[in-house]
């Protein structure tokens, strides 16, 4: 007893080194017990993934080929180290003959595109940037109509990940986020989505999955860092600036645009069994002996555009791949025309709540369906677009949609979930 009374009494007289101590050890163990969670998420991936490495292959099978395309220099060139140690050992246990190859400057995901050999199955790991570069590069190719058909796996090693929220579970795990999205690659379970295609008369067609963004909260929003200093303030304080040099932001184009296009119906994914012999034998008699009569080709009706003039705050161009889940009657994007009648207040406002979702439509926003869109900007003073959340010179456009052009694996978890959100 009189031990613990001369520990106590120890503790009291030090209490600021005990203090310190009890923060530093407290701070140690939730440290420690992290790792170890982290460590039993990556085992139990390593498990369900070497049940597909056990899977037996007939004679005339291959080993699955996958071709990674893998930006370092994701996640402040944290993603090499994350791939490594939380991707790369999934996709060797399952069986799959991998080939990473490494970009080592902005931009060379698209040249080395243009060099890919066919595979089974392409994956991207890093972020918003390295995804547009990939399907970009890909989509350029005079061959894009063989490539596209390989089914995407994307795994999220960037700052920023949109896509992830439509094909993987939200967590806020970084380990358990990165295998999950590899398991999924192996499960196999794919959903299409929507492309735009960017088009001007200077530059190659640019592909974008989410949208663009063109207007007064873009602006600001590639200015807030800035304003570091004023910590939690710093993004009301970018847009109360930008106000205050000039009020109000109006920006001023020509849009043309198409209706939208009935979406056809989706084509069976299992292919039928093979009639047999006396069936196949007796149609290519009927055939013969009474020829199908061509009917002539429909001329193509002339493309209708509508034509205004706009004054908006933001214009956004974005694709429904938000829910690729959800059914559809037409294939469409959504042109979006913020309000240019809000007020200082209304404007820092609804900015702060685009800068978490760029993408969320403000009050009093107008809406458009269309297939195709044609954006004719000023000359001069047009700033910049934002294409998947990266940086372009803002032109004159042309804006077409490619519906269900690329298909991405996709859990099925956040399949189902999707699925009950309509």
């Amino acid at each position: 007893m009189a031990r613990v009374v001369k520990v106590f009494r120890t503790l009291r007289n030090h209490w600021k080194k005990s203090t310190f101590a009890v923060c530093v050890l407290s701070y140690g163990g939730h440290w420690l017990y992290g790792k170890h969670c982290d460590n039993v998420l990556r085992r139990e991936a390593c498990i369900e993934a070497r049940a597909f490495g056990h899977e037996l292959i007939g004679p005339q099978e291959h080993l699955k080929k996958a071709i990674v395309i893998l930006n370092p220099a994701a996640c402040n060139g944290k993603a090499n180290r994350l791939f490594e140690k939380n991707a790369a050992p999934i996709l060797h246990l399952a069986g799959v003959e991998v080939k990473i190859v490494k970009t080592d400057y902005e931009g060379q995901a698209k040249k080395l595109m243009e060099l890919m050999d066919q595979t089974d199955m392409l994956i991207i790991a890093g972020g918003d940037g390295t995804l547009q570069e990939v399907i970009t590069g890909l989509l350029r190719r005079a061959d894009e109509e063989t490539f596209s058909k390989i089914p995407i796996g994307f795994i999220p090693l960037g700052s920023s990940n949109s896509l992830s929220q439509s094909l993987h579970l939200v967590s806020d795990n970084k380990v358990q986020h990165i295998t999950s999205a590899t398991l999924s690659i192996l499960k196999g379970e794919t959903v299409p989505l929507d492309v735009l295609q960017i088009k001007s008369e200077k530059e190659q067609p640019v592909f974008a999955l989410f949208g663009l963004r063109w207007g007064a909260f873009r602006d600001v929003a590639s200015s807030i860092s800035k304003y570091w200093y004023l910590g939690p303030l710093k993004t009301r304080a970018a847009h109360w600036f930008s106000s205050l040099k000039q009020w109000p932001q109006t920006h001023q184009a020509s849009l043309s645009y198409l209706a939208p296009v009935p979406r056809p119906p989706d084509l069976p994914t299992e292919i039928p069994p093979r009639p047999n012999l006396l069936y196949r034998i007796y149609r290519r008699l009927n055939n013969y002996w009474n020829p199908p009569i061509e009917e002539l080709a429909k001329e193509p009706e002339p493309e209708r555009w509508e034509s205004k003039d706009i004054s908006t705050l933001e214009l956004t161009v974005s694709t429904h791949n938000k829910n690729p889940v959800k059914r559809r009657e037409d294939d469409s994007m959504v042109i979006t025309l913020d309000s240019d009648s809000l007020t200082v207040g209304q404007f820092i406002t609804e900015g702060t709540k685009k800068v978490l979702n760029p993408m969320e439509n403000i009050e009093d926003a107008s809406q458009i369906e269309a297939s195709a869109a044609s954006l004719n900007l000023p000359e001069e003073g047009a700033g910049f677009y934002d294409i998947d959340n990266e940086e372009y010179e803002a032109m004159s456009v042309e804006v077409r949609l490619l519906p269900r052009k690329l298909r991405f694996f996709c859990s099925a978890e956040r399949r189902e979930q999707l699925a009950q959100a309509q």
